[in-house]
């Protein structure tokens, strides 16, 4: 038996989601048996319990886009019981037992602590993919980025220092700046009108070649205005809840490419060497100090409804996980 975080019908997060005994079903060649170590609430797994994300499932269902834990039984080649794992694909993490197809999973490092490998799946592979994946940047070259404090904005600024790339980072208040310097930040600026002209001055004619963009409105037109001519501008959030709507000078005249990026299909379409090889490197990066995630809050299972809450909460510090570990 395994406690499972269980919604039944869309809703608020923590009004449709409960903390319930469910059986696991007996393990199939092919497939693993996993103990959840932890478990983190991201965004996404909020939208999905409301069914407003892009995969909308059959109810009843467990959340839970990512997360990790120690592999207890297999019954799959290259799976050993002990080893540490994180999930590709969506399993439903969000209980304290897992079985999948060992295809779905992907082994890691023993070393890397559970909190932050369970972190691991989405956000450090977000950056990397945006840093590496749309163009061709040397070393000293600028890139910027929206919603810097964010998840996502934090690993990329971690990585862009790691592959030698200067970031511009763009927040929506002040009091980030400190915090976001110390992480490795070359420049953090507000999103205001004067955004553009303060770019402009710090870069000269050396203008950013790439744009991480995961607010959407008039936040990701001034990046696009900030960008070299034929740079690359890569949206993969909308926080402000607004659309695009691309002057044609930026297209015309400047000749930007607009790209999207949804991590999960990326994951789905790539092939899995590229995908091991990629995790193998974020993972050396993460269990040597140099890319790392914060933690506002970890809460018991049983702590459910108060977790589900400060993850939905302004101004959290990092991440809300729930710790199976001792569970």
């Amino acid at each position: 038996m395994s406690q499972a975080v269980i919604f039944r019908e869309f809703g608020k997060a923590e009004e449709v989601s409960a903390l319930e005994v469910s059986p696991h079903p007996e393990l199939q060649d092919g497939q693993i048996l996993v103990r959840m170590l932890a478990t983190p609430i991201n965004p996404a797994d909020i939208n999905f319990i409301q069914g407003n994300y892009g995969i909308r499932p059959e109810l009843p269902d467990t959340p839970g886009i990512e997360g990790t834990g120690r592999i207890l039984e297999s019954k799959a080649e290259g799976y050993p019981e002990g080893a540490h794992v994180i999930f590709l694909e969506r399993v439903g993490t969000w209980k304290s037992h897992v079985v999948c197809e060992a295809s779905k999973a992907l082994v890691i490092d023993a070393k890397i602590d559970f909190l932050q490998a369970s972190m691991l799946k989405v956000n450090p592979i977000t950056a990397w993919r945006i840093l590496t994946g749309y163009t061709k940047l040397k070393e000293g070259d600028w890139v910027i980025q929206n919603a810097a404090n964010s998840g996502v904005g934090q690993c990329f600024i971690q990585i862009a220092k790691l592959l030698g790339l200067k970031t511009i980072n763009v927040v929506r208040r002040e009091g980030l700046e400190k915090d976001l310097l110390e992480l490795g930040a070359d420049h953090v600026l507000l999103d205001d009108n004067e955004l553009v002209d303060k770019v402009r001055e710090i870069c000269g004619d050396k203008l950013p070649k790439l744009a991480s963009n995961a607010v959407g409105g008039d936040s990701a037109l001034r990046l696009m205005d900030a960008l070299a001519d034929q740079g690359v501008h890569v949206t993969y959030g909308a926080m402000s809840m607004r659309s695009l709507k691309v002057p044609n000078k930026f297209l015309i005249f400047k000749r930007i490419r607009l790209e999207g990026l949804w991590i999960t299909k990326w994951i789905a379409e790539e092939k899995r060497k590229k995908i091991e090889e990629t995790y193998a490197q974020l993972g050396e990066w993460v269990a040597a100090g140099k890319l790392t995630q914060k933690i506002d809050q970890t809460f018991r299972p049983d702590q459910l409804k108060e977790a589900l809450v400060r993850a939905q909460e302004s101004r959290r510090d990092g991440k809300v996980v729930i710790d199976w570990s001792d569970y």
